[in-house]
């Protein structure tokens, strides 16, 4: 039996994790004692992050907080990447994992409204101005978040993509994932979706052009991508 990575489950967790999240705003029914058992690492590894970060001294920058933020985010996410939700009832699954996300949304939401105060003139948190690192945690953040963000912020990444300022790939994530938002074919192909349990990718806007695209952005060969995902469990 091949062996499925954490990287493997956590890059398939992050693709899902749109669709999923759109079915877990109704309130869980009572937990039961396994599936709170199963998903108190999540609020731990929230806590002791926060924790951690509140030791430290205050951030000195704008860059500095977003690299914060991005930890903790990050910190949950992997934590819930962790979680084996087979090892408790069917009934309990998806109460349990609906509290869970719960927990991710929470830091989402401070994390989103914390950024949208940061936001420079210029629109967006750029590598020259402030580092490779907290520019990427803006794009988590922002790309974790809704298609209205994804929508103020595509357009801006856009040519800052074009000049070096911000990741081609993270671009290129973000207007996929607006565009599956919003009904459209995607351009560089990295949003898959669930089909008779296989993970396969969604529509795509000229697929015979797809790696001139992803070059272009310093993406891998879309055949190298897709066969990333070779391994990964069964979906639903």
């Amino acid at each position: 039996m091949a062996v499925v990575s954490k990287g493997i489950v956590m890059l398939v967790a992050a693709i899902l994790a749109p669709a999923f999240a759109a079915q877990v705003m109704a309130a869980p029914s009572e937990l039961s004692p396994e599936a709170l058992a199963l998903i108190a690492p999540v609020g731990a590894t929230i806590a002791q992050v926060r924790a951690k970060q509140a030791a430290r001294p205050p951030p000195r920058d704008d860059a500095e907080s977003l690299v914060r933020m991005g930890e903790l985010e990050q910190a949950a996410r992997d934590a819930v990447g962790k979680l084996d939700p087979s090892a408790i009832p069917a009934t309990d699954r998806r109460n349990a994992m609906t509290a869970v996300w719960r927990q991710v949304q929470a830091v989402d939401q401070a994390n989103q409204k914390a950024l949208l105060e940061m936001v420079p003139p210029e629109g967006w948190f750029t590598i020259t101005r402030y580092g490779r690192e907290a520019s990427h945690a803006a794009f988590l953040i922002v790309q974790h978040a809704n298609p209205e963000l994804w929508r103020r912020f595509v357009p801006v990444l856009e040519p800052l993509a074009a000049k070096g300022e911000v990741a081609g790939g993270e671009f290129a994530l973000m207007y996929d994932r607006l565009a599956g938002s919003e009904g459209r074919p995607q351009r560089y192909g990295s949003q898959m979706t669930c089909k008779d349990g296989k993970l396969v990718p969604r529509p795509i806007e000229d697929p015979d052009r797809i790696d001139a695209r992803r070059r272009a952005m310093g993406m891998t060969p879309y055949a190298d991508y897709l066969a990333s995902f070779a391994d990964a469990p069964p979906c639903r």
